[in-house]
């Protein structure tokens, strides 16, 4: 559906040369000469490149309606990732290329995921913030470290490798950021 650029909004799925976008940044410009204009950051849905494009404020574009379906995930396999919708208990395959591989590492049996579809086809998969993993390896504490903020290299479950501070051990569990894979705290029990 056609919308004027102006009414484009952080998170919006729009459709621009052929392929669709989300909206990341937008800023709406007004300088002392000449008309006013839109500055648009987006990152391409299913490729992953971003785009930089400045429309004028007359302008309209394309704004594309994308379902969103809360998700349990089942398992992965050759076709890519399998999960269940909650509601229809429908099973959706969601290519493996769509998926990013560095938060799908972070997939785990029975985890709650949003998944986005567009036209009936899956375009995407929103993990959750955080996930609680425990310690498989990790290297011993060297005597005298204590003094420097220093971290230490520890697998946890998934063979992810994450740094962590010199105190955990192995079979702490922690919570662990998707968006970077950064280590945040120990898990409450």
């Amino acid at each position: 559906m056609k919308v004027p650029v102006n009414s484009i909004r952080v998170g919006n799925v729009i459709e621009y040369n052929n392929k669709l976008w989300v909206a990341s940044k937008v800023q709406h410009i007004t300088p002392g000469k000449g008309g006013a204009f839109v500055q648009l950051e987006a990152k391409a849905l299913r490729e992953g490149n971003k785009l930089q494009e400045r429309f004028r404020s007359g302008e309209t574009i394309d704004r594309v309606h994308i379902d969103e379906r809360d998700c349990t995930y089942l398992f992965k396999d050759d076709t890519g990732y399998t999960f269940m919708d909650k509601e229809t208990f429908e099973q959706l395959t969601v290519p493996g290329d769509v998926l990013d591989t560095d938060q799908a590492r972070f997939l785990q049996d029975g985890m709650e995921v949003t998944v986005s579809l567009y036209e009936g086809a899956p375009v995407g998969a929103e993990l959750p913030k955080t996930v609680t993993l425990a310690v498989t390896e990790a290297d011993a504490v060297v005597r005298g470290q204590t003094a420097s903020s220093s971290y230490k290299p520890a697998i946890v479950e998934g063979g992810i490798r994450v740094m962590v501070p010199p105190h955990i051990g192995v079979g702490t569990k922690l919570v662990i950021s998707t968006e970077d894979g950064s280590y945040l705290e120990r898990a409450k029990d």
